[in-house]
């Protein structure tokens, strides 16, 4: 750690959860995001001020007009450009040292396959069912813990699914894959801006604990955010024996 490096990180390492171990640890970490809007831009911007070292973030979708309410990481000028450029740009402007992949392109399994065992933490912060389904599933056979967060109107939810710990249930024991809910989308039924600032913030600072070794993840905990009247509740996620994705005929 350089002496820049210690005075950019300084107010984690003044913290003894984290310190000097903790702040190296997450500078070797390398964390897999899967989406780069409303969820995805807090995640990346605090993963790399932050100081984790490599950051891969995966997005087909360029910038609109309409993302500016609410994903941070981009901005008027960057209308048109492909997200995972922008949100790398927003994320160099904090931390030029941050080490950032981009691909512009849609999560399948032989991209999970790819990078997923390369990383130390992977983040879902996609805004379909079928792609958490192959995320949780690609995360469950390389063993990497997965930090998953979902946002519509005022609803928001997030947890941890952590295949490590054998008690804790992965994102199929909770939402099978032969149940799929209805389909709902921001382009359709609107977000609360700060709501995906709120989630995402919290999938950054899981993922930061697992990376440093700090805490109590919320694997087998589900955590769900009514911003109308901004009250959390939570319920606990058994691991199902006969979960598809993660049970023990799997």
């Amino acid at each position: 750690m350089t002496d820049d490096d210690l005075l950019r990180y300084s107010r984690h390492i003044l913290l003894d959860d984290i310190g000097i171990e903790g702040q190296d640890r997450l500078l070797a970490a390398h964390a897999l995001v899967i989406g780069a809007g409303g969820l995805g831009s807090p995640v990346a911007l605090y993963l790399g001020s932050a100081g984790v070292g490599r950051i891969t973030l995966v997005d087909p979708d360029t910038v609109d007009l309409t993302n500016l309410q609410r994903q941070i990481a981009h901005s008027q000028d960057r209308i048109g450009q492909p997200k995972v450029a922008s949100a790398a740009a927003a994320v160099h402007a904090l931390n030029p040292g941050a080490q950032l992949d981009t691909l512009v392109q849609r999560t399948d399994a032989t991209l999970l396959d790819r990078w997923v065992p390369q990383a130390d933490v992977v983040l879902d912060c996609s805004d379909n069912f079928a792609t958490r389904q192959l995320v949780n599933a690609a995360c469950v056979r390389h063993r990497r813990p997965l930090v998953s967060g979902a946002a519509i109107g005022f609803d928001g939810q997030v947890s941890v699914y952590d295949c490590r710990q054998p008690d804790a249930p992965c994102y199929a024991c909770l939402f099978p894959p032969d149940a799929p809910p209805e389909e709902v989308r921001c382009a359709t039924m609107g977000v609360f801006a700060p709501l995906v600032g709120i989630i995402g913030a919290t999938q950054a600072a899981e993922a930061l604990k697992l990376l440093a070794g700090v805490g109590t993840s919320l694997a087998g905990r589900l955590q769900m955010l009514d911003a109308r009247r901004m009250r959390w509740d939570e319920i606990r996620i058994p691991r199902q024996p006969a979960c598809p994705v993660c049970g023990a005929a799997h």
